[in-house]
């Protein structure tokens, strides 16, 4: 009987720790996201009137347009800083940090100054119904006011798990969330503010979560400012090669934004009941997402790191034990969510017809992690990588080709047929990813990347 080599065995504990140090920060911060979600969830929820917990599922899906969109500062900055990482180059990571954070200050300036136009165009193409415009629209724009904040924030996270660093990001999260979540009780039903409320309170945190990011970063600040380092930035060329090496990562987050902007607006148009029972239980999803995301933060620094330093093989044992533990999160998460729904709901809605709705859905939150958890694990690969033009194509493939004719073809199932073509485009998504790995490695294609982030 074969028996594996003790320097095997030995790789393999050893990467597991750093998965492990990596990943146990990433997924407690990354569930206090969804945490405050569902607090947000429960508050309004048990408010006299549905429309309030509406128009902020609705806002923050337009919101999601906005300032997800730009996330490509969070995950462009981590895979460049990882590989710059490996290469032991740690003028071309800070460059890279000093970079990003200007792009931000840009696009914050530009989402500011147009915010009016974008947000009437984002609930144009939600098609949101009268009654829950209003409150919609003055919970997205209080919301804008934070832009700085979000996307500087996504800069200075990119240079932590670029460096494998997740326990800032942890801090800045649960602080952020907890200061949010304390903000919400006081504004929702201290002050009776409902959606108003919650939007106030988020932009708050928001900027005490910079507040936090910039004292991480506080090391990095002296060799930022240094002449040498000034003068590189003020070189306009190096950002036009950034711009277009994520632009990728851009049209690939717009997709995936469309497909839960479209899934809330295909719920909205099944009622307020429905929007709000999909927006609780895609609470939920959000928790299994975040937690496998952190070991999807793993592999996006391990991953570059190794490529950065020239080290195929270990990018290839990374995947492998990266892969095992994304998928046992998955079982447990599914079989959490299947042993706990029956108390759960009732804690986070005491309106009847969300709660009917959400007991006959609730096995697609089992099913759901599963099905996801291959293209959460390749996203962080790729991303480690710079591959982001396989990414892109696989997400518009998934979104435009396979989601949205699987939706129409099943209208006449109502909302079993909407989460059934969400379920369905997750595992698009895994699989195109997995079949694009597949070749290439074959074509041994991953050294590229990390001699070429532009690619």
């Amino acid at each position: 009987m074969h028996r594996p080599k003790p320097q095997h065995i030995a790789i393999s504990n050893s990467l597991d720790a750093k998965i492990w140090a990596i990943a146990w920060p990433a997924i407690i911060a990354n569930i206090s996201i969804p945490a405050l979600g569902l607090v947000d969830a429960a508050l309004l929820g048990h408010l006299d009137s549905p429309k309030h917990l509406a128009a902020v599922a609705v806002g923050g899906a337009v919101l999601s347009f906005l300032y997800w969109g730009f996330s490509f500062l969070r995950m462009g900055t981590t895979g460049e800083v990882a590989r710059a990482n490996g290469a032991k180059d740690e003028t071309r990571a800070l460059l890279a940090l000093g970079r990003s954070a200007l792009i931000a200050l840009a696009l914050a300036a530009l989402l500011l100054l147009f915010q009016g136009p974008l947000l009437s165009l984002g609930f144009a193409i939600m098609g949101t119904r009268t009654e829950i415009q209003l409150p919609a629209e003055n919970y997205a724009g209080l919301r804008l006011l934070s832009a700085p904040a979000v996307l500087l924030t996504y800069t200075a996270v990119g240079w932590f798990i670029g460096h494998q660093d997740t326990r800032w990001p942890m801090r800045i999260l649960i602080i952020t969330n907890l200061i949010n979540i304390a903000l919400d009780a006081l504004f929702i039903l201290g002050l009776g503010l409902a959606s108003t409320g919650a939007a106030i309170a988020t932009v708050i945190a928001e900027y005490v979560g910079l507040f936090i990011a910039i004292m991480g970063l506080k090391k990095q600040w002296a060799p930022l400012l240094s002449q040498t380092l000034w003068t590189k930035l003020r070189d306009l060329k190096p950002y036009l090669r950034l711009l277009h090496s994520n632009l990728n990562l851009f049209f690939r987050t717009l997709t995936l934004l469309f497909a839960f902007a479209f899934f809330t607006a295909a719920g909205e148009s099944l009622g307020p009941e429905v929007v709000a029972a999909n927006a609780v239980m895609m609470q939920f999803l959000m928790f299994a997402a975040f937690a496998m995301d952190g070991f999807a933060y793993a592999a996006e620094g391990l991953a570059g790191e190794a490529l950065g330093s020239g080290d195929t093989g270990r990018f290839f044992a990374v995947s492998r034990r990266c892969a095992v533990w994304t998928g046992v999160s998955a079982l447990v998460i599914s079989a959490l969510i299947l042993l706990g729904k029956p108390w759960l709901f009732p804690l986070l809605t005491g309106l009847p017809q969300v709660l009917a709705i959400m007991s006959t859905q609730g096995l697609w939150l089992v099913a759901l992690p599963l099905i996801a958890a291959p293209s959460y694990l390749l996203d962080g690969l790729f991303i480690g990588a710079g591959a982001t033009r396989a990414m892109m194509l696989s997400m518009l493939f998934s979104a435009l080709l396979i989601y949205l004719p699987c939706y129409y073809a099943t209208t006449g199932l109502g909302n079993q047929g909407l989460w059934l073509s969400f379920a369905v485009f997750n595992a698009s998504r895994g699989i195109t990813l997995a079949v694009t790995f597949v070749y290439f490695t074959r074509q041994r294609r991953w050294q590229h990347w990390s001699r070429d982030p532009t690619a």
